[in-house]
């Protein structure tokens, strides 16, 4: 006699969860992608599941800050996407965290049980890279070469920063990012770019997630390093204006860029949670 199975909706697998309210104030969408609803989270709240099942999920952590004086590029933040993430009946705790002002590691970002950790900061001028969910890019500007920031997961969430090669006017190293492309090393006077972003369209439209700063440029050279994927991390600044640099953009979770003079470093890009249920 065959086992009796329970606790399956034969033919139709899990089924999908549902939602009864929300606190924090979330961004609610039910028009960019037809029979979904979009929640989007930039700050800190809640969600209650009314019925258990399954949601499509994007948990987004800030990116790091970029260094300043030649510094490396900031780290992405830990970046996790799931199509289809199971949650229980409950009220869940929802985390977007800040990006990293510079020299300060990325806020970790939160969905019921699941944490992505924040991205490494850039090193200022003579100093490695931060550790992070992508590691932040080494400093510049001084006869000693030092390596970009670990990534505390490498190849699950985010990659390595960039390292410096030595030399009193080396650039800064790119920031590491959650995608494919590494982040590069400085190569004499120019900063490095920063690691790839993944796109994501979870929101109904493709938007960069993640990637890792550009490093800042130094002596002569026109052009800091790219942040990642199409400049949507920070770039580093120009060593001609001491400037051009920028910081990660809101809810990306990309890295700040490096800043060509001492001072204040560009920040990281803050996090960002999305929930869809439907």
């Amino acid at each position: 006699m065959s086992p009796l199975l329970t606790g399956f909706a034969f033919g139709g697998g899990i089924s999908k969860a549902t939602y009864t309210g929300t606190t924090g104030s979330p961004t609610i969408d039910t028009s960019s992608r037809a029979g979904k609803t979009i929640i989007k989270y930039t700050g800190s709240g809640s969600i209650t599941i009314g019925v258990s099942g399954t949601c499509e999920l994007l948990v987004v952590a800030g990116g790091g800050g970029g260094g300043a004086n030649g510094g490396g590029g900031g780290g992405g933040g830990g970046y996790y996407y799931n199509v289809t993430y199971l949650v229980a009946a409950g009220t869940l705790t929802v985390v977007a965290g800040a990006g990293g002002a510079g020299l300060t590691v990325g806020n970790y970002s939160q969905f019921d049980k699941y944490i992505s950790g924040g991205g490494g900061y850039g090193g200022t001028g003579g100093s490695a890279g931060a550790t992070g969910d992508s590691g932040g890019g080494a400093g510049g500007s001084t006869a000693t070469g030092y390596s970009g920031g670990s990534a505390l997961y490498s190849g699950a969430h985010g990659n390595n920063g960039g390292s410096t090669t030595g030399g009193l006017y080396t650039g800064g190293g790119g920031g590491g990012g959650a995608g494919g492309a590494a982040a590069t090393n400085s190569t004499s006077n120019y900063g490095g770019n920063g690691g790839a972003g993944i796109s994501n369209s979870i929101t109904g439209t493709a938007i960069v997630y993640s990637g890792g700063g550009g490093g800042a440029a130094q002596n002569g050279t026109t052009t800091g390093g790219l942040g990642g994927t199409g400049a949507n991390g920070g770039n580093g600044d120009n060593q001609s204006t001491g400037t051009g640099g920028s910081a990660g953009a809101t809810n990306s979770g990309n890295g700040g860029g490096g800043k060509y003079a001492s001072g204040t470093a560009y920040s990281g890009g803050s996090g960002y949670v999305v929930i869809v249920i439907g």
